[in-house]
């Protein structure tokens, strides 16, 4: 299985509510939709549109769709499947989702920011003044 060429073609985002307001707790959800799965010519591969969607409730929505080209065994018969029954092998799908979520997100935190929403992912939080404590034994390099 490889995935390659993924695009964007459109970028939709919109806040709801005076960015001035109180501060108040939002729910983030994320979500991808394969919308469309198409052969490509004779070879092994299929062009997949989707659609990402960070959803704000009723402070604001963040939508972005765009394409990419998938290439593994039994195309044919994936394409065709997925026509009639709106199926394809988990497998895959984790690969096709997880491509999306890698290209999608990194531009939804830009959005976000330009929006003045919360970013759809958690930032890594700086906490000062505790004492770590070191691992003992194991051999091979140190992680902090």
């Amino acid at each position: 299985m490889k995935i390659q060429n993924v695009q964007l073609k459109s970028i939709e985002a919109r806040r709801y509510s005076d960015s001035t307001n109180q501060p108040m707790k939002v729910r983030i959800d994320h979500n991808s939709n394969v919308s469309r799965l198409e052969k490509m010519g004779k070879g092994e591969g299929m062009i997949v549109d989707f659609q990402y969607t960070a959803s704000y409730g009723p402070v604001g929505v963040i939508k972005i769709e765009g394409s990419l080209q998938f290439f593994g065994e039994n195309i044919e018969k994936l394409v065709t499947d997925w026509n009639e029954k709106r199926k394809m092998p988990n497998e895959i799908a984790s690969s096709i989702h997880t491509a999306i979520m890698h290209m999608c997100v990194p531009q939804a935190v830009g959005i976000a920011k330009d929006l003045r929403l919360p970013p759809p992912i958690p930032l890594p939080q700086v906490r000062m003044g505790k004492t770590q404590q070191k691992a003992t034994g194991g051999l091979g390099p140190e992680f902090a």
